[in-house]
């Protein structure tokens, strides 16, 4: 099966076929280093790393940008309200970013640009569409896209140019530099300096002093490193517009085809709203790894779909701390009855759990898979035979391999000891008192007492083996 995914210009699935076969590249619009990263932030990256991962494991070579947006307005504003240099305030939450991919186990992108690199590449963009009659200046430093010398705009989100309001970090504060424009629509290529902003925040250019709109860096970046004609922009679905729109804009206006294939992940919301730190709630990740293990959060954030709404709530957590227990101890249990599996990366992955991720990344059918996997090797596990040995090698290596590709393998060291250990400590204290009332019970020959003990148990998910070396247990 090739693989399909749902393409926002297109607003359909359709198969994804790479401009050269066996190469995939991949632009993905990363932080803007404002604040702190919340859970929010996270849900792309996670989501975008499992694609990655699953490109790499099904033979392609992929090239993955993620920028880096290292000056904006609201950097500016934050870093002069804490009297600190903005390009210091950018690095420190530049670094919290990088250790919050790095806790959840997101891999590296192939390079991470910083839009302050790469200003020539932006002068060079905007001068492109100035000559070609798609951008003009109003004043020294001030350049705008011209929205309706392009037939095409609104052609990604499917709106029309006459329904969009001006969106409100593109209308000037001056009313002369507003009626200036030819559409109250048209969107900032290049910022002058406003009054009080640091010398160090803009640059000397032909159009005069100034520094780069938050689209222009994206087309420009991206074409630097991918080409004038790459396979995937991706990003939250709150960047559609005016984020992508306008890159998708200046980018084919200048001349360059751009994206073949847009994806978006969808939101992290509690009670219905996106997290977002605009609206107070956004769960910082460092407050969040202080009470829940990496790769819990990890599991919560993808274990949907990505194109799915994902609801953080306390019970969100605890599902998931639930199953990664499971999943864990299975690995644990079997890793001691069967021995060490090795590098399960090259395993072959089982046909349904193939079909699921071919299908738009369909997370919560190929973790069907594994729970079916997982369930028969439990089974396998409680048969002391050594024919089930085999069996139960069988489901470990499958159940590893296909977390891999999710970048759940408990078998990788990064997770090693990933649990809370406090729920682990209680539960194993709880279970390990009823176990020793069991024993007592079948001592006195009092069976029923013991049967009724185990079956309290099961009925909270807790899986009793008796062996020659007594019981022990494990999650069903």
């Amino acid at each position: 099966m090739t693989l399909r995914l749902f393409d926002t210009a297109t607003r359909d699935v359709r198969d994804f076929v790479p401009r050269t076969p066996g190469e995939v590249g991949i632009y993905l619009c990363g932080a803007t280093v404002q604040a702190a990263p919340h859970v929010g932030h996270m849900r792309s990256a996670v989501a975008f790393d499992v694609l990655v991962r699953w490109l790499r494991r099904t033979g392609s070579r992929v090239t993955l940008i993620r920028n880096v947006t290292d000056i904006d307005d609201k950097i500016l504003a934050k870093s002069a309200a804490a009297g600190e240099p903005w390009w210091a305030w950018a690095a420190t939450y530049e670094r919290a970013f990088t250790a919050a991919y790095d806790a959840l186990g997101v891999l590296p992108p192939t390079y991470e640009p910083r839009a302050t690199g790469h200003v020539p590449d932006m002068v060079e963009l905007v001068r492109r569409l100035v000559d070609r009659g798609h951008a003009y200046v109003t004043a020294p430093g001030d350049v705008w896209f011209d929205v309706r010398s392009w037939p095409e705009y609104g052609a990604l989100t499917n709106q029309r140019l006459e329904d969009l309001q001006p969106v409100p970090g593109d209308v000037p504060a001056d009313a002369e530099e507003a009626a200036a424009k030819h559409d109250p629509r048209d969107f900032a290529l290049w910022k002058a300096p406003k009054e009080g902003e640091p010398a160090t925040a803009s640059w000397d250019t032909p159009f005069g002093r100034g520094r780069p709109g938050w689209h222009l860096e994206c087309s420009a970046m991206a074409r630097r490193y991918l080409g004038d004609t790459f396979d995937i922009h991706g990003g939250g679905l709150d960047l559609r517009f005016p984020h992508h729109e306008n890159e998708l804009a200046q980018s084919r206006a200048a001349g360059d085809a751009f994206a073949r294939h847009w994806l978006h992940s969808a939101w992290v919301t509690q009670g219905g709203a996106k997290m977002s730190k605009s609206l107070g709630n956004g769960l910082l990740v460092r407050e969040v790894l202080e009470s829940t293990s990496p790769v819990v959060v990890r599991y919560a954030l993808a274990s949907v779909q990505y194109r799915s709404m994902l609801e953080w709530t306390p019970a969100t957590v605890a599902e998931a701390e639930a199953t990664w227990e499971r999943l864990a101890g299975f690995v644990q249990r079997a890793t001691e009855r069967v021995g060490d599996v090795g590098d399960v990366r090259d395993a072959e992955l089982p046909a349904a759990f193939t079909a699921a991720m071919d299908d738009d990344l369909n997370v919560p059918a190929a973790l069907a898979v594994v729970h079916e996997h997982l369930r028969a090797g439990n089974s396998a596990l409680a048969d002391r035979t050594a024919a089930a040995d085999a069996v139960a090698r069988h489901h470990l290596v499958a159940l590893r391999a296909m977390l891999d590709v999710l970048g759940l393998d408990p078998g990788d060291p990064r997770w090693a000891d990933a649990g809370d250990s406090r729920y682990a400590a209680a539960l194993d204290a709880v279970v390990g008192a009823e176990l020793a009332a069991r024993a007592e019970a079948r001592a006195g020959r009092d069976f029923a007492t013991a049967d009724a003990i185990r079956d309290r148990l099961a009925a909270a998910g807790v899986v009793v083996e008796d062996s020659a070396d007594g019981a022990r247990w494990s999650l069903a």
